[in-house]
């Protein structure tokens, strides 16, 4: 690729676009709606039930909008055969090396550059609010969902484990501070 995509947008650049959160063209406001309906009817009492209703809510989100995924893919296809339609290659096509006559001439490199400016130009144009697919890359595929799932799983297997480690150790000091206040064995009596 000559040239690198100039224009990020805000949440790509600060990484805040994920597999499994929101993605553009996703409605923020249906988000926002989903997630206050949950709160309401699960109720989380602190932060970690807090966080587990936030899991909750973006699995939802994330299944109800597969969609998008598939408007994305399609969006890069696009991007694809419009970009191989209008750049041409610096080198022969394998299958037409038997073809090649002594005076072809690469494209020039102004030639490319021109050639995929005007490509994007014409994919941002025919994309529309899609083309933010393009830039998003990878992050918006069903492959980098199931990625960041399995490392979330992971992450969740730890905080469990590490919290039924905690409530073990809370326990043992709620039954180590009781037994030496309240069962204390009385001794033998000293003698006056």
């Amino acid at each position: 690729m000559a040239r690198r995509i100039k224009k990020l947008y805000p949440a790509l650049k600060h990484g805040a676009y994920s597999a499994s959160r929101l993605l553009p063209g996703e409605d923020p406001v249906a988000f926002e709606e989903l997630r206050q309906n949950l709160i309401a009817y699960y109720e989380p009492n602190g932060p970690l039930q807090e966080y587990t209703v936030l899991d909750i809510v973006r699995t939802i989100w994330r299944k109800e909008n597969l969609q998008t995924f598939r408007i994305a893919e399609a969006a890069r296809r696009r991007y694809s055969a419009i970009r191989a339609q209008m750049i041409p290659s610096a080198s022969p096509a394998l299958q037409h090396l038997e073809y090649l006559r002594d005076d072809w001439i690469p494209p020039t490199a102004a030639a490319i550059e021109t050639a995929t400016e005007a490509a994007e130009a014409r994919a941002r144009e025919e994309l529309g609010e899609n083309y933010k697919f393009v830039e998003l890359g990878d992050l918006a595929t069903p492959a980098q969902l199931l990625a960041e799932l399995q490392v979330e799983e992971r992450l969740d297997a730890r905080i469990d484990k590490l919290l039924k480690r905690y409530a073990i150790l809370k326990t043992f000091d709620a039954l180590n501070s009781r037994s030496s206040t309240e069962l204390r064995i009385p001794g033998p009596k000293k003698a006056a």
